[in-house]
């Protein structure tokens, strides 16, 4: 499945190998133009903590990576997962119980790790016994569906001593208050505290290093996935999602490649419910609710499932929207707009937009630099 690159990384020069790395026919974006309006975009989010809430816009940062997990793992192998906001809960829930048995930096960043880690092997093993015990298409979709339901009403019955682990009680449907500040650093040698109220720096501006944090994170993870998804492992994801048999038949182990990509993905969702209960201090149940459960599959149909840009503006989008309208009004909206996008529009906002500009009478291509190759639409 691997196929020859072309574009800048032949060019020569580090920048164009760089960009040889993020660019491809799997993303929307390869362009010279492309890549400056995203550095705006970076130095805005940036700078939007002098203007506005970075403490409230944090949260919408750090979901942003869960909808990024699903957007790999549906959009790029064609598994539809309900069972992100497991592996969110459990990576959320590692940190809160090690954190709190282990409060000094050392031991809440390795609570962090771990979070990570447990999350990325509860994904292991879910996708081993699904793929490996030959569960296909819409019987996945709803093996995570039934697994988040039986998280969430697990963790509801948590309530009581018997289910303390350490000094951490998990609480039922109460919650786990108590998970201590982000404080991430080696005990005795060095720490910083990720606190997301505001602090002054130097005196002359306050920051929420939280903010800034769930950034550099959810650039990290974007970057990260744009380089593997048009890498040759990402060609073959995108073969496997659309055409399992003949992927198959040119020698490629289907089941390893949907087993990996779950994993990551679900690592991912580990990773956004670490900072979700670090910015809380607080994780609760709900988390595994199945209106929790839909959102990522909201966000990410709305944006367009088969681009990564697509999930992080839809994400940033709705979850903004929907907290300012809060109650029940938005999720009906909510689920009258993924009504409306399925129908009318299923390949999605992003891929749609993209493909408008690429037929617009200013064509793209003007700032794009000549080297680089054509954008290509992802629905």
């Amino acid at each position: 499945m691997a196929t020859e690159s072309s574009g800048p990384a032949g060019s020569g020069g580090a920048v164009a190998r760089i960009r040889g790395r993020l660019e491809g026919p799997n993303t929307i974006g390869n362009s010279r133009g492309f890549w400056l309006g995203f550095a705006v975009a970076v130095l805005a989010l940036a700078a939007f903590p002098v203007v506005g809430s970075g403490s409230q816009f944090s949260l919408f940062l750090v979901l942003a990576l869960l909808g990024l997990s699903l957007s790999l793992v549906w959009g790029y192998s064609g598994v539809l997962s309900f069972g992100q906001v497991v592996f969110f809960g459990v990576g959320g829930y590692t940190f809160g119980v090690v954190s709190i048995n282990f409060p000094d930096p050392t031991g809440i960043t390795a609570a962090a790790l771990a979070g990570v880690v447990v999350g990325g092997v509860a994904a292991a093993l879910l996708g081993y016994f699904m793929f490996y015990g030959g569960v296909r298409d819409v019987y996945v979709t709803i093996i995570t569906l039934v697994t988040t339901m039986a998280m969430h009403t697990f963790m509801a019955q948590t309530a009581g001593s018997a289910w303390t682990i350490g000094e951490a009680p998990l609480g039922g449907f109460n919650g786990m208050p108590g998970i201590p500040l982000l404080e991430l650093g080696v005990t005795g040698l060095g720490s910083f505290q990720f606190v997301y109220n505001e602090m002054s720096f130097m005196g002359l501006f306050a920051f929420d290093p939280f903010y800034y944090l769930a950034l550099v994170a959810l650039v990290a993870a974007y970057l990260g996935l744009r380089a593997l998804v048009n890498s040759d492992f990402g060609r073959v994801m995108v073969a496997v999602r659309e055409d399992q048999d003949r992927t198959r038949m040119f020698g490629y182990d289907v089941k390893r490649v949907k087993l990996l990509t779950f994993t990551l993905g679900g690592a991912l969702a580990a990773l956004s419910g670490v900072l979700y209960a670090a910015r809380n201090v607080y994780i609760s149940p709900p988390v595994f609710a199945l209106w929790f459960a839909t959102l990522p599959v909201i966000w990410v149909s709305v944006g367009g499932r088969k681009s990564l840009l697509g999930a992080v503006i839809a994400t940033i989008a709705i979850e903004y929207f929907r907290l300012s309208v809060q109650g029940e009004m938005a999720l009906v909206v909510l689920g009258a707009m993924l009504l409306v996008f399925i129908l009318a529009l299923p390949g999605g906002l992003v891929p749609w937009v993209a493909e408008k500009l690429s037929e617009s009478a200013v064509p793209v291509s003007e700032l794009d630099d000549t080297d680089a190759p054509g954008e290509v639409s992802e629905s």
